[in-house]
């Protein structure tokens, strides 16, 4: 399984990286978003890119935190894969966040009222790996050699971020505005599927309310993993055999509210559902 490389002492890290992972942890923890931290990140010198490494550090601290409570790395996980969320925060590049296990609803399970602070769905496909993918210039081949099988999935996005308020910076520091993922029950290889031409269609309480292809998610959820491997290789922390990579959006994010019910359908890999507990409910 991936795991942060290299352990780094939090005294290492820049102030301003330990004060926005404070501020996105302590979000998290007493349920109450923070403002953006974005402005915390970006400075005149390096600008936006140098924003985004910061925030990388960022997620990078907040993920040793909590692997050092006990928490367990999966997979990892796609953002900012849509052309149309590319420009609408003025960026050229998807982005990357991990998936613990303890991130995972059963399919047809229930997340309760409270868990999240603002969720909303996307409906993915999801690969499961069966070999390592240490390439820094990973191929589609790679790919399809080391993918044991896919799934159909549902990724709940949040964000510790009020009002999801975001820039790439106050996303990527905020793991990538990771939340929950539910998984569908039936594994599907890849020999014969085309991944570019799948057609997603998800309904929330049985009213249609997203719908995309593969070619949605930067022309193929295959590409999207490919930059996934890449970026990762170059990091020094690779893909592994056993890891879980949601690939990215195949339509819009929709929001949830108590009570929801969301089904999502992609053709040749079948379908997922997940439920919002109703107001009231316990944690």
């Amino acid at each position: 399984m991936p795991n942060v490389p290299g352990h780094v002492p939090q005294d290492a890290f820049p102030a301003a990286v330990v004060k926005v992972a404070d501020a996105l942890a302590d979000a998290a923890r007493r349920g109450t978003p923070c403002p953006p931290v974005r402005g915390l990140l970006v400075d005149g010198a390096d600008g936006a890119e140098g924003g985004i490494e910061a925030a990388y550090a960022v997620q990078r601290l907040n993920l040793q935190r909590e692997q050092a409570t006990g928490r367990r790395i999966v997979g990892r996980k796609i953002g900012l894969t849509s052309p149309a969320v590319q420009r609408q925060l003025g960026v050229d590049q998807p982005d990357f966040g991990a998936l613990f296990a303890d991130m995972a609803v059963p399919e047809g399970g229930e997340v309760p009222a409270g868990r999240l602070l603002q969720p909303k769905v996307e409906a993915e496909v999801a690969l499961v790996l069966g070999h390592d993918l240490p390439h820094r210039r990973c191929t589609v081949v790679d790919l399809l050699r080391a993918t044991d099988f896919a799934l159909p999935a549902l990724e709940i996005v949040d964000s510790r971020v009020r009002d999801w308020d975001i820039s790439i910076v106050d996303t990527v520091a905020d793991n990538a505005s990771s939340g929950l993922y539910v998984l569908g029950a039936s594994p599907v290889p890849l020999a014969g599927l085309n991944l570019r031409s799948v057609r997603m269609t998800m309904t929330r309480n049985g009213e249609t309310a997203s719908q995309g292809t593969g070619a949605d998610c930067l022309g193929s959820p295959l590409n999207a993993a490919v930059w996934l491997a890449s970026a990762l290789a170059e990091r020094g922390d690779p893909l592994r055999a056993g890891d879980l990579v949601l690939t990215g959006a195949l339509g819009p994010m929709v929001p949830a509210a108590p009570g929801d019910v969301f089904h999502a359908r992609i053709s040749d890999l079948g379908a997922v559902e997940v439920r919002f507990g109703a107001e009231g409910d316990h944690r």
